[in-house]
């Protein structure tokens, strides 16, 4: 099996913000980043497995900042992590206002991509070469989520879930109760 580094792979994009992609309070609509965000997550996945790619999934989006009409967006994306088909990238969003060179981090997020064939079967990918320390914290950050997303995905299976166990923790909550028995 073949490995590659992730600066083979990353992916840096830019684009100039215009009137077409705000959404009514005048700001760039955040589905329009994330459709950025997941076009370069493509492009990031598909140059290091070599084959097309899918999203899987997209580890939390936090919109940190508003994106102005008339500002850069830079979009950043780089292999985090690689599994037996799948790998995670690593995006960042930053705006930046032209006239003052000011950058602004908008969010972070984290896709999983799964590599397929031309019959749309997963497929093996390289394995990733780390070769700094942050490598190794995004690596084994990777493996921290998706240990996670797995422990709640048991945790709250619905054959196995239990209400009971979990009034307490929504006690205080802005809800109210109304169990059928």
């Amino acid at each position: 099996m073949a490995f590659k580094s992730a600066s083979e792979s990353q992916i840096t994009m830019s684009l100039l913000m215009t009137p077409e992609h705000s959404n009514f309070g005048g700001k760039v609509h955040g589905g329009y980043v994330l459709m950025l965000m997941d076009q370069i997550a493509f492009a990031c996945a598909s140059k290091h497995s070599g084959n097309y790619c899918v999203t899987a999934s997209v580890n939390k989006v936090d919109f940190l900042n508003p994106i102005n009409v008339g500002e850069l967006v830079h979009l950043r994306a780089s292999v985090n992590y690689t599994g037996r088909t799948s790998m995670v990238i690593g995006l960042r969003v930053e705006s930046e206002k032209i006239q003052t060179g000011e950058i602004k981090h908008c969010n972070s997020s984290y896709f999983t991509m799964v590599a397929k064939d031309d019959d749309g079967k997963s497929v093996p990918i390289p394995g990733l070469i780390i070769n700094s320390e942050s490598g190794v914290r995004r690596f084994s950050r990777s493996i921290q989520r998706k240990d996670q997303v797995l422990a709640r995905a048991e945790r709250f299976d619905e054959n196995e879930f239990q209400a009971e166990e979990y009034i307490s923790l929504i006690e205080g909550e802005n809800l109210q109760l109304k169990l059928k028995r």
